[in-house]
């Protein structure tokens, strides 16, 4: 699964502002021929992330590329069942990624469309946004 390898801060803050707005960066397809574009904003956990592109994967049977454009940088944390208050900030549990609309998630290249098409579907079923099939714009 993805996470940081190194951090400046264990915790953070959950950013009230972090989902507003349109993915600007990040919002064409670049590598790929193919992408999968984000439509609604929210918090993709890494194992979604991981399960997705192993949706993928599967279905493509190795075949072509696959590009991950998210990073789970945001550890989310929580505390422990039955913890009274006070006594700080619980530890990091997982890692998220932020998703504005307009995001490429995924990208692919190697096979023909319908087969792109298919596992992106599949792909965006583990993902807790609503995402759409893009092409490459010449």
């Amino acid at each position: 699964m993805l996470q940081p390898k190194k951090q400046k801060h264990r915790r953070l803050h959950r950013s009230r502002s972090a989902l507003k707005g349109k993915a600007y960066t990040g919002s064409r397809v670049s590598f790929g021929l193919y992408g999968l574009k984000a439509q609604t904003a929210g918090e993709v956990t890494a194992r979604q992330i991981e399960a997705a592109r192993r949706a993928m994967t599967r279905y493509i049977k190795r075949g072509g590329k696959i590009w991950i454009r998210v990073f789970p940088h945001t550890p989310i944390t929580r505390k422990a069942s039955e913890v009274p208050m006070g006594g700080g900030k619980g530890t990091p549990e997982f890692y998220v990624a932020r998703i504005k609309p307009g995001a490429i998630m995924f990208e692919m290249e190697g096979v023909d469309e319908a087969t792109a098409r298919e596992a992106f579907r599949l792909g965006s079923s583990k993902l807790s946004v609503k995402t759409k099939f893009v092409f490459k714009h010449h």
